[in-house]
């Protein structure tokens, strides 16, 4: 007699996207790396010569100074990629059917909403509250690149689920940088960024394939995206949601596949590291006692605290109260070293600090990430290193 079984409410990592989920773990291990060095870089020439770093930011290379370009423009392209890797997954990965994904997309909702609430809690009284939204994201390049360092032995949904989270996590961001971190926005150039991504989505539509027609308008799009108020990192997200996803017939790979092949290794190595190198340069002084600045504390703790309550329990209260449950290659143990790992913000939170503040309170929160990011990546390791080991020797 043939024994139904319960839906799993994971992807399974033997179909369909195995392969681009190990491209994209190879890729962002790489890009992890490059972006640490160029993080301590700019930390250590920081506290060095602060003069000569800030000079350097604010040096003008045409209409933007380099701090900027790294902002608006290196960050466009990773964005780009990721609205790539968005539309991937909704319609051939492992966003796919919404009972596959059920789980790691409420983790990722209940680890933006209870870090959140961490920083609240923890600021509340003070004029830091515009921060709230910094320790919502988690970094899939150093996120990926610790589960693939200290997990080789690991089981292969939870690489699934560790993506199917970040990528979550980012759109969430995404419309969180759009509705709340716009001052204002100007018509006249959120025009342009539509009419310029209407081109794009017919020229995608009329299977265009030259790179010299694309990148004019991509161009447009980002610029009317940047003169509108909205920042134009979410340009690049439009751009990649656009971007054909199913191959047609007689293709080999679809322009989404091309252009992630092309794109990530710019992203991961180029783009992202550039963007740490401009950013991630505060003068750290105090040791210590910076935890008893609220803004810094309630940074550390929404990442280091807040971000795995909130994906260890919304998993939990999801498979508790509903049928879901986890893939069956999962423990919660292992999960429990995804929701550490998933503390790491880095990148996206960096940039949610130069929206949100400006000055003293900009370095605190900044202070706050690095501080954070470093703190989880090593309970990570440390976390799922011990259960690589158990795997490997069972």
């Amino acid at each position: 007699m043939t024994v139904a079984r319960r839906p799993r409410w994971l992807p399974d990592p033997e179909q369909g996207e195995t392969s681009f989920v190990g491209d994209i773990l190879r890729s962002e291990t790489v890009g992890g790396t490059v972006a640490l060095v160029a993080a301590l870089v700019a930390l250590v020439w920081a506290n060095i010569d602060l003069s000569s770093y800030d000079h350097l930011r604010h040096v003008h290379l045409g209409p933007l100074s380099i701090e900027h370009w790294a902002a608006d423009g290196a960050l466009a392209i990773f964005f780009f990629v990721a609205g790539l890797e968005l539309k991937r997954e909704l319609l051939v990965g492992s966003l796919r059917r919404p009972a596959d994904a059920a789980v790691p997309v409420v983790a990722a909702i209940c680890g933006v909403a209870v870090p959140a609430l961490v920083f609240v809690v923890v600021n509340h009284g003070t004029d830091n509250l515009g921060g709230w939204a910094i320790p919502a994201a988690t970094d899939i390049a150093f996120a990926l690149a610790i589960l693939a360092v200290v997990g080789s032995a690991l089981p292969a949904p939870l690489r699934a689920f560790l993506l199917t989270l970040a990528v979550v996590d980012d759109l969430i961001v995404i419309v969180v940088i759009a509705v709340f971190y716009t001052s204002s926005i100007h018509l006249g150039g959120l025009l342009v960024a539509a009419l310029a991504s209407t081109v794009y989505a017919v020229l995608q539509w009329r299977r265009v394939r030259s790179s010299l027609v694309y990148v004019p308008v991509a161009v447009v799009a980002w610029a009317g995206m940047y003169q509108s108020g909205v920042h134009a990192t979410i340009a690049g997200v439009v751009l990649g949601l656009l971007t054909r996803v199913l191959p047609d017939e007689g293709e080999t790979r679809s322009p989404a596949e091309r252009l992630e092949h092309r794109l990530t290794p710019i992203s991961a190595t180029l783009a992202v590291p550039f963007f740490a190198l401009m950013s991630a340069g505060v003068p750290l002084a105090g040791g210590v006692g910076v935890l008893q600045h609220p803004l810094v504390l309630g940074v550390v703790l929404a990442l280091v605290v807040g971000k795995p309550v909130g994906v260890l329990g919304g998993s939990w209260l999801l498979t508790r109260f509903t049928r879901a449950e986890l893939n069956a290659g999962l423990l919660w143990r292992d999960l429990f070293g995804v929701a550490v790992v998933a503390g790491v913000g880095f990148t996206v939170s960096l940039l949610v600090s130069d929206l949100a503040f400006v000055g003293t309170q900009r370095e605190q929160a900044k202070t706050g990430v690095l501080l954070a990011s470093f703190i989880a990546g090593l309970a990570a390791a440390v976390v799922l290193g011990r259960r690589n080991r158990r795997h490997r020797d069972a």
